[in-house]
């Protein structure tokens, strides 16, 4: 128009343009109170990790279904570790991945909404690398170290879902992480179970569901004695494996 100042035309700085975009990511507000922000918060916070094997044939499948869906539906992690120790972020760690689904572990009931979700590119029928061992052990370091997670507090799918899933599976270096200080493993030198050990109750207090206690089971011994195929009862060296992890987790 004529007398307009031709120079407010000229494009936005990029530090303004950066400034006034960031003032369009403000936080939720419902519309029903008025806005009288608090600054004594924090971003939820994650208690726990939880590690699966894809079951996939390359990390590029895996890739596409954690960002598509599966045959169940959609899912997710936040995490994917591939086997050449590439590791790649889906999910802000802030954020609910869809990675454990139903399943308990211990008194944490919605494990999507508690835990860090990391896949591993895996078949589940071969032995993990050890270039995505050596880069999960350094995830584990960065998140534990981060978010304060309890460094005993890493478990496997299986563990917190043990009727409906399998892993990691059986080739799962569990003992590798333990000495490397993540998650547990039993000691030697706690010797044999006391007399009167109840292996049952004792399974349940490290966390696993009694929903179904053959699936607890092989779960159990899937992760702890590297075996699909052991008897579904609880035998002495269950209760001497189990009564070494409860004097870890007290």
């Amino acid at each position: 128009m004529p007398g307009m100042n031709h120079k407010l035309l000229l494009p936005l700085p990029l530090a303004l343009v950066a400034a006034l975009a960031a003032c369009t990511t403000t936080p939720q507000r419902n519309p029903l109170a008025q806005w009288v922000p608090s600054a004594n918060h924090n971003a939820r916070q994650p208690v726990i990790i939880v590690l699966h094997h894809t079951d996939q044939d390359s990390v590029q499948q895996s890739l596409d279904t954690l960002r598509s869906a599966n045959s169940g539906g959609k899912v997710s992690s936040h995490y994917l570790v591939g086997r050449k120790g590439d590791l790649y972020q889906l999910v802000a760690d802030s954020e609910r991945a869809w990675h454990a689904g139903g399943g308990r572990w211990g008194s944490i009931t919605d494990l999507n909404s508690t835990s860090i979700g990391i896949e591993i590119d895996n078949d589940g029928e071969s032995p993990f690398s050890a270039p995505q061992i050596a880069t999960l052990l350094r995830l584990l370091d960065d998140l534990c170290t981060r978010y304060n997670i309890p460094r005993s507090q890493i478990i496997g799918h299986a563990d917190l879902a043990p009727s409906r899933k399998a892993d990691p599976s059986r080739f799962f270096p569990w003992q590798q992480l333990a000495e490397a200080g993540f998650g547990i493993w039993p000691k030697a030198s706690d010797g044999a179970a006391p007399e009167g050990f109840d292996r049952w109750l004792a399974l349940q207090a490290l966390g696993y569901p009694m929903d179904d206690r053959a699936a607890a089971a092989r779960a159990f011994h899937r992760r702890f004695r590297g075996s699909d195929t052991l008897p579904t009862e609880l035998d002495a060296e269950d209760a001497r494996i189990l009564h070494s992890l409860l004097q870890q987790v007290k």
